[in-house]
């Protein structure tokens, strides 16, 4: 299975290409934004495509030709503005969903925030809300579709090194996560049919990966 890994040069999705390539059944593309980023993973022999979220769907779905799934870890950051986060949490999640059907791949998995329903958007502080509302939005508009998703919704991201096990269902307590963790969790998603249709939380917990995401 070939992955477009959308936001590969962020920290879960250097993991990621890392992990994909490492596996056995996967093989990954790097879509990055800027040009000097292709260098760290064709070094690797990782195919890359050098496109910008703010560009139209049919740079998207030009990366995405060829490809089996698509995974949106892609993020505004927390140092840019509302605008910012609206352009790429929100519009970029979507256009990157169209840029799916256009393309032709039906493996969609999402990578969210913790908590995106709309009671979240409500209990979050002013400057937190927009980001969760983004999220929100996308997530919907994926589910509206007839794409074989998956939604995971990671607790608070560390650079901890990951641990290899996790608490993962529709809801958990809140908790933190590694990001290599969140990587493996995608992996074990990507090789798991079953979990097409789902959306689950994870935070670090007592229970091997590829046990948890089973059991799903």
């Amino acid at each position: 299975m070939k992955v477009l890994v959308v936001g590969a040069n962020g920290q879960i999705g250097k993991h990621l290409v890392s992990f994909i390539q490492d596996s056995n059944s996967l093989e990954a593309k790097a879509m990055v934004r800027k040009q000097e980023q292709v260098f760290f993973f064709e070094k690797s022999g990782v195919e890359t495509a050098v496109v910008d979220l703010e560009q139209d769907i049919e740079r998207i779905a030009k990366a995405a030709e060829g490809v089996d799934a698509i995974v949106f870890t892609a993020g505004s950051g927390p140092h840019t503005g509302k605008d910012k986060t609206i352009l790429i949490d929100l519009d970029g999640a979507v256009k990157t969903i169209e840029a799916a059907k256009v393309a032709g791949v039906k493996r969609f998995i999402m990578i969210s925030s913790f908590d995106t329903r709309r009671e979240a958007i409500q209990e979050a502080s002013s400057s937190f809300a927009p980001y969760v509302a983004a999220k929100h939005y996308a997530d919907e508009w994926l589910k509206s579709t007839d794409l074989d998703y998956t939604i995971i919704h990671p607790g608070l991201l560390t650079n901890d090194k990951g641990t290899g096990q996790v608490e993962a269902a529709e809801e958990v307590e809140r908790g933190e996560i590694p990001r290599e963790d969140v990587a493996s969790v995608i992996v074990a998603t990507l090789e798991n049919e079953a979990t097409i249709g789902k959306e689950f939380q994870i935070v670090t917990g007592n229970q091997p990966i590829k046990e948890a995401i089973k059991s799903i």
